[in-house]
């Protein structure tokens, strides 16, 4: 059934936009009057457009907005609470349409409603958005109903978008305050290099005499930076455009990620970040009863590293040859030790699932206190590296000055 687009003019006289699905304009029109809802304008909203939600074009531009995290996982935990009730699926979803604020998760979500009307299960109407519900989302939901535990499914699912949201908040507040004091300082030794140094060296230029070392690449840098400000911008524009198109191709996103890995110190909390999803996403696809092989081939798709991913996926092809999942994972040299030996004692106790969650709570708990260790270290660091420049700036000042005084005496 179509879903339309309106615009309309309430009994108050006000305007009020929304969406309604009928056969046809005038169906729709009909109900809208019969509401006390007098239709302005009326658009047929397209596959297309809930399929791409709130992309637009405008030249080489992209406006508009994506279906936000927290936006599903809100929607999630209202559907659960409402089919935990005792509402049929299709009557909840009546109810969560018009409360829905995003517009385009509206339009999608009054296209999934219309599919499970026709017959459709609720996971394969959502398998037509795949931009906007992941792989984990649409086989758990298919969990639940095979098991007739969909609240319960659709509870976990809030549950693990929340806690993945709430360490993504806490990692980003973190990082903010060093990231934002370094543009600060970046942006305040720019404007003294291209500014202020200028018009206190220039006095220098009638001494008619040799400059310190210092000095003279204070100068050097400043009419750099005074004059050519816009070829390091060019050249910085360059490499972040040319890095994102190496990224992109399979054998530089592959190095990246093997570099990301590499790197000291950031390196381990990038894989204990990815092995913490890892585990509480396949806990949860195991204890909602997805087979073992199904379940790691979701979760290798959501690890954000080619490296741990390929790892899995070889992971999974030796689970299917009947070894255990720890001595799969431990061939590839990945994984953390402390991993890999937590999930052998969950499969030799008979509770893999269970055993996965506590892998998963050491390890966002331990990426969250040495992120903030880290950050910590950063503020020192960089009043440190600040106080250096500014010394340096200040010494190659003064040089000249101190021996003029001397050739004074």
């Amino acid at each position: 059934m179509p879903v339309y687009d309106y615009t309309a003019l309430n009994a108050r006289g006000r305007k009020i936009t929304g969406i309604i699905d009928a056969d046809n304009p005038m169906l729709a029109r009909q109900r809208l009057r019969e509401k006390d809802v007098f239709p302005v304008s009326l658009s047929e909203v397209s596959v297309q457009q809930a399929t791409r939600p709130g992309k637009r074009r405008f030249g080489w531009l992209r406006f508009g907005t994506r279906v936000r995290a927290a936006d599903i996982t809100m929607l999630t935990r209202q559907l659960a609470t409402l089919v935990g009730a005792g509402f049929p699926l299709v009557s909840a979803m009546d109810v969560l349409i018009p409360q829905t604020k995003a517009a385009h998760l509206q339009k999608t979500l009054a296209r999934i409603r219309e599919s499970v009307l026709e017959g459709l299960s609720l996971a394969n109407a959502l398998g037509a958005y795949p931009k906007i519900f992941s792989p984990l989302y649409i086989n758990m939901v298919r969990a639940g109903e095979t098991s007739g535990t969909l609240e319960i499914v659709l509870e976990r699912l809030a549950e693990i978008n929340e806690r993945r949201q709430a360490l993504k908040n806490r990692i980003r507040t973190a990082l903010a305050y060093p990231i934002f004091m370094s543009f600060i300082g970046m942006l305040v030794l720019f404007l003294l290099m291209t500014f202020i140094v200028p018009t206190i060296t220039g006095i220098f230029s009638d001494m008619h005499q040799a400059l310190p070392t210092p000095t003279r690449i204070l100068i050097a840098t400043s009419a750099f930076l005074k004059h050519y400000w816009w070829v390091l911008l060019v050249l910085l524009l360059a490499m972040l455009a040319l890095l994102r198109r190496i990224k992109r191709t399979r054998r530089g996103a592959y190095f990246f990620d093997r570099l990301a890995l590499k790197t000291p110190g950031a390196g381990m909390l990038i894989c204990k970040l990815a092995v913490a999803r890892f585990a509480r996403t396949l806990g949860s696809l195991l204890e909602n009863g997805v087979p073992m092989i199904r379940a790691l081939d979701i979760v290798r798709n959501i690890t954000a590293n080619r490296l741990i991913s390929e790892t899995i996926e070889k992971g999974a092809v030796e689970v299917g040859r009947g070894q255990t999942l720890s001595k799969s994972l431990e061939m590839r040299e990945i994984f953390p030790p402390l991993a890999i030996q937590m999930i052998q004692v969950g499969e030799q106790s008979g509770d893999l699932e269970g055993m996965l969650k506590k892998v998963a709570d050491v390890y966002e708990n331990e990426v969250e206190s040495k992120v903030l260790a880290m950050t910590s270290l950063l503020e020192p660091m960089m009043i440190l590296v600040m106080g250096v420049v500014v010394g340096f700036i200040v010494l190659s000042i003064c040089l000249p000055i101190f021996e003029m005084n001397q050739l004074v005496k």
